[in-house]
C-alpha cells in the first residue's frame, strides 16, 4: 500500500505539471491574440477596435507574412526536386566480343556477330526480341550520354538528373540577368562562331560551360546558343506526335476554344518536354513585359521561335511553308497565355 510521502509526492507534481500548462496555455493566448488568430475553430466573436488592436496590427502581418513565405519556400523546395521522367531504350543492334547473357531474360545470346541490342544511352545488352518488352525504365548513364546538343532531351536531363536542360536553365538566367531590355532580343543573331563556342562549352563542360558577360559580352551569342539547342534537338521540343494537334488548334477561329485545344494538346507532350516549354514561355512572357525597352513584342517571338520549336514531320516543302503562320499563333498563343495553359 503506497504511503502518505508518495501521495504527497505525486500531488505535487500533478499540481506543478496543471501550473505549468495554465502557464503556457496563458502564454499561447496571449500570443494568438497579439496576432489575431482563432484557434478554437468557431467564429471570431467580433470586438470594437481599441487602440492594442491597432498596436498589434504590423506585428501581426509581419507574422503572417512570414509563415506564408515559409509555406511558399518549403513548396518550391519540393517542387524543385527532379521528377522521375519514364524513357524508352534507344536500342541498337550490336555484336558483342566474347559470351554474353541477355540482361532481361538471362539466356545466353548466341551468334558471331549482331548477336543483339545495346541501349545507346544505359548500355542496356538484351535480344532483339526481348527488346520489345523491355520495360521503359531507362537510366541514362553520363558514360554513354557524352554531349549536350543533338542529344535527346529526356535522356539528357535523366542523365543528369534535372528538371529541364542545363542549356535551357543557364542560358534564361544569363539573359534575364542582363539582357531583357536588349533591343532586338531573340531578333538580332550573334556571331555565329562564337555561338559555337558555346556549344562546344556546354558539350564539353557541362554544368560548368563559362557563359557569364566575361566571357561572352554579347547577350545575342546568349540567344543564339539557346535557339541553335532547341533548333538541333533530334525530336523538337513540340514533339512530332504533337506537332498535327497544335496546327489544327491554331486554325480555329474562336479564341476560347483555340486555347482549349491548345491545352489538350499540350497533354500529348512528354512531361520533360511539357516542363521545358512552360519554363521557356514563362521566360518569353518576362521579355514581352519589357517591349518598350526591347521592342519584342509576343508576335515577334512568335515569328522568331515558331519554326525553331515545331518542326513538320516529314511533310513536303510547300506544307511546311503554309503551317509557318500557324506556328507563329501557337506560340504566341502559349506566350500570351502561359498562366494559364501550364
Amino acid at each position: 500500500m503506497p504511503s502518505r510521502e508518495s501521495y504527497v509526492v505525486r500531488r505535487g507534481k500533478k499540481q506543478s505539471g496543471r501550473r505549468a500548462e495554465k502557464d503556457a496555455s496563458q502564454k499561447g493566448s496571449l500570443f494568438t491574440a497579439a496576432l489575431g488568430l482563432n484557434v478554437s475553430g468557431g467564429p471570431a466573436p467580433s470586438k470594437p477596435t481599441s487602440p492594442a488592436s491597432t498596436f498589434w496590427q504590423p506585428i501581426r502581418s509581419f507574422a503572417l507574412s512570414q509563415l506564408t513565405s515559409l509555406v511558399r519556400r518549403a513548396t518550391l523546395r519540393e517542387s524543385d526536386l527532379a521528377p522521375k521522367y519514364e524513357k524508352v531504350h534507344n536500342f541498337k543492334v550490336h555484336t558483342f566480343r566474347g559470351p554474353h547473357w541477355c540482361e532481361y531474360c538471362a539466356n545466353f545470346m548466341w551468334g558471331l556477330i549482331a548477336q543483339g541490342v545495346k541501349c545507346a544511352d544505359c548500355g542496356l545488352n538484351v535480344h532483339k526480341q526481348c527488346s520489345k518488352v523491355v520495360p521503359n525504365d531507362c537510366q541514362p548513364d553520363l558514360r554513354h550520354v557524352k554531349k549536350v546538343y543533338s542529344c535527346d532531351l529526356t535522356t539528357l536531363v535523366k542523365a543528369h538528373n534535372a528538371k529541364r536542360p542545363m542549356v535551357v536553365d543557364m542560358c534564361i538566367q544569363e539573359i534575364e540577368a542582363r539582357g531583357l531590355q536588349s533591343e532586338g532580343l531573340y531578333r538580332i543573331s550573334g556571331f555565329s562562331e562564337l555561338i559555337e563556342d558555346v556549344k562546344l562549352a556546354f558539350d564539353r563542360d557541362g554544368e560548368k560551360a563559362d557563359i557569364s558577360s566575361s566571357a561572352y559580352e554579347d547577350i545575342n551569342i546568349i540567344t543564339g546558343a539557346l535557339k541553335l539547342y532547341f533548333r538541333e534537338l533530334p525530336i523538337p521540343l513540340i514533339t512530332y506526335d504533337a506537332y498535327p494537334r497544335f496546327i489544327e488548334a491554331a486554325k480555329i477561329t474562336d479564341a476560347e476554344k483555340r486555347l482549349e485545344s491548345i491545352h489538350e494538346a499540350l497533354r500529348l507532350l512528354p512531361p520533360a518536354h511539357c516542363e521545358s516549354l512552360r519554363y521557356l514561355m514563362a521566360h518569353l512572357k518576362r521579355v514581352i513585359q519589357c517591349e518598350k525597352e526591347n521592342l519584342m513584342s509576343s508576335e515577334n517571338l512568335g515569328i522568331v521561335f515558331g519554326p525553331t520549336l515545331m518542326r513538320a514531320p516529314d511533310l513536303d516543302a510547300m506544307t511546311s511553308l503554309n503551317d509557318i503562320r500557324y506556328q507563329r499563333q501557337v506560340v504566341e498563343t502559349l506566350i500570351t497565355n502561359e498562366d494559364v495553359l501550364f
